[in-house]
């Protein structure tokens, strides 16, 4: 089973491969994982300065759609050099580019294969302007809320070198955009309602979603999950903030999703 692995902005190929570390290593040897390098050069993802070195990089450092674009187009150039992959593997802006890239795939080119036959997706979204573009309606709600996780995961991640030993670095304040107790309802996940979502507004291959109640992104996770089919996808809240735990229990639970993402993709 051979994985492509994406990483998250500001952070590195390097980096991605020590923060899945753990989990990768209570698999067995018929899984392999291709790390890859993003393109740009990048500032440092707030606070992984602290643990990490650079250099760091990114699939984009803008906002707009052609970016995310070219990205898409980066990503073809090396399937084709690189691949066949079975499946893929992401962290945050890693999963934006995947995730992007498989919905314009369906609303441009339906008559194709998808060129995955599994994602895992950790800590990631989809950005609210593909969304749109492709035809999803963002509400105001929205739109308040995707600005407000962000905001607080840069103070978040940003306030990390003061935390003291034994302190839970992601320990949630008192303002979150989102309520963390709050149960998923279909017409109303963080102001998308997937009741009016396109049809072919849905990711077509089995997906994993792993994230964190504590990360403040964790509605942009959520959502994500909507945009893939209900019976051909499993989440797991690890319990953390924006970021890979690597302890025993979750670390085992991610291979064990790894492991089934596999068994998935061998019945396709």
């Amino acid at each position: 089973m051979r994985f492509l692995c994406l990483h998250g902005k500001g952070t590195s190929a390097a980096i991605f491969k020590s923060q899945t570390a753990s989990f990768r290593a209570k698999l067995d040897s018929s899984y392999s994982f291709d790390f890859v390098d993003a393109p740009f050069p990048s500032a440092p993802a707030a606070g992984i300065e602290l643990f990490y070195s650079g250099p760091y990089r990114a699939f984009w450092n803008g906002t707009a759609i052609k970016d995310v674009r070219a990205a898409h187009q980066l990503l073809r150039t090396l399937l084709e050099r690189d691949g066949p992959y079975d499946g893929v593997l992401m962290f945050s802006q890693g999963c934006a580019v995947v995730a992007s890239f498989l919905l314009y795939h369906q609303a441009e080119t339906p008559h194709l294969p998808l060129p995955f036959k599994v994602a895992i997706f950790i800590c990631g979204g989809v950005p609210l302007q593909i969304i749109e573009e492709l035809g999803g309606e963002i509400s105001q709600q929205a739109r308040d809320v995707d600005d407000r996780s962000r905001n607080e995961l840069q103070q978040k991640a940003a306030s990390i070198a003061t935390v003291q030993p034994g302190v839970d670095r992601w320990a949630r304040p008192g303002n979150l955009a989102f309520d963390p107790t709050a149960s998923i309802n279909p017409a109303n996940v963080f102001g998308l309602d997937f009741s009016r979502i396109p049809a072919d507004l849905r990711i077509k291959i089995p997906t994993v979603h792993v994230y964190g109640i504590k990360d403040p992104r964790y509605p942009a996770s959520v959502q994500l999950s909507q945009f893939c089919q209900p019976t051909l996808r499993k989440t797991y809240d690890h319990g953390g903030g924006h970021d890979i735990p690597r302890g025993k229990v979750v670390s085992e639970s991610i291979a064990e999703l790894v492991e089934w993402s596999a068994t998935m993709a061998n019945m396709r």
